[in-house]
């Protein structure tokens, strides 16, 4: 990594569609940076609102990739055309990054040439920026350290990974994984990205806040209210297809033992969600209730970031799922789901989850 005294280069992407009203918000987060060595690219990606106009008063200050439409990764490959630097921060043009963040991610990257990315907790905001009292990860569960590839190829999604705004990440390594698939990913680009790099190399979580995700109302994939969102989750379902095929893939060329398949719990509960509650528009055609709760004893089974206690309710949950009347299998969906619904149960799970 090149450095000098004022530690590596960081390129902070800000990647905007039709957020003009939120976008000074990130791009001012971006400039406020501690760290002296900030370069900030904004890609707005076609946007039919005011962003031209927002952008015309920073143009002397941040560097502008005007694109057609193309989507979150589409967005994302056109920024990192135009990184020049260490380490590269991808920032949604509705949210907001700490003054810190960069300084923090810097020096965890500048403290181990191995790390291949940082990440930070986030707390929630509304539209107007007043925080909800959200923390994505919640509080209780331990973030990953170190080399978690074995993990990320045995339950990758069920790892506490977080959203776009709070990941920095080792631009070399980056580079390995471009061009993000644009068809697969409109959405959540990040995501491919956190799971295929931690097959290149160390992670570090700092337990720390390092953005605030905004929920708004009208979020590409977030929603303001806790709801079953049965789209959303189909949505999920292809693009972690996507990205298991991915890992299996980059492990193969890497030369890493892997499965012949990636079980992860939080993928096969989204499956017989998806399969219970909306059948016939099901993604994954060889699906079956039994099936499922097997493949969840299976994946129950490869969990070493929890307690042995805790496989028993996860497979419990998936076996009411099967044979529950629909009325009732959405009543557990939504508890699964949606942690702010079961706080008290949450405690007890806090106890059950092990630091990696």
């Amino acid at each position: 990594m090149s450095s000098n005294s004022a530690g590596p280069l960081v390129d902070v992407v800000i990647d905007n569609y039709n957020y003009g009203r939120f976008l000074p918000f990130a791009i001012d987060s971006a400039l406020a940076q501690t760290h002296e060595r900030i370069n900030v690219i904004v890609v707005d990606d076609g946007s039919t609102d005011d962003s031209h106009r927002v952008l015309g008063r920073y143009e002397d200050r941040v560097t502008v990739v005007l694109k057609e439409n193309g989507g979150h990764a589409s967005a994302f490959n056109a920024g990192m055309e135009r990184c020049e630097g260490d380490v590269v921060i991808f920032l949604d043009a509705d949210d907001i990054l700490r003054p810190e963040a960069a300084a923090r991610a810097a020096a965890a990257f500048a403290a181990d040439d191995r790390v291949v990315k940082v990440q930070a907790r986030m707390n929630v905001v509304d539209g107007a920026g007043r925080p909800t009292g959200a923390v994505k990860p919640p509080p209780h569960v331990p973030m990953p350290n170190g080399d978690v590839h074995e993990d990320e190829l045995a339950f990758p999604f069920d790892l506490p990974w977080v959203p776009t705004s709070a990941n920095a990440f080792r631009i070399d390594a980056v580079r390995r994984l471009l061009p993000i698939p644009e068809d697969a990913f409109r959405m959540c680009a990040e995501r491919y990205l956190v799971h295929l790099i931690a097959l290149l190399g160390p992670v570090v979580s700092l337990d720390e806040v390092g953005a605030s995700y905004r929920v708004h109302g009208s979020n590409s994939y977030e929603s303001a209210e806790p709801r079953l969102d049965l789209g959303r989750i189909r949505f999920t379902i292809r693009v972690e297809q996507t990205i298991s095929a991915g890992l299996l893939r980059l492990a193969g060329e890497l030369g890493l033992s892997r499965p012949d398949r990636i079980l992860s719990l939080a993928d096969l509960a989204n499956r017989m969600i998806s399969l219970r509650l909306e059948p016939a528009e099901h993604p994954v055609a060889t699906d079956g209730r039994v099936s499922l709760v097997v493949d969840a004893c299976r994946a129950a089974a490869r969990r070493s970031n929890v307690a042995m206690a805790m496989k028993p309710m996860f497979i419990a949950w998936f076996a009411a799922m099967a044979l529950a009347p629909r009325g009732l299998a959405r009543q557990l969906a939504l508890t699964f789901l949606f942690p702010e619904r079961r706080a008290a149960l949450n405690r007890l799970l806090g106890r059950f989850q092990r630091n990696r």
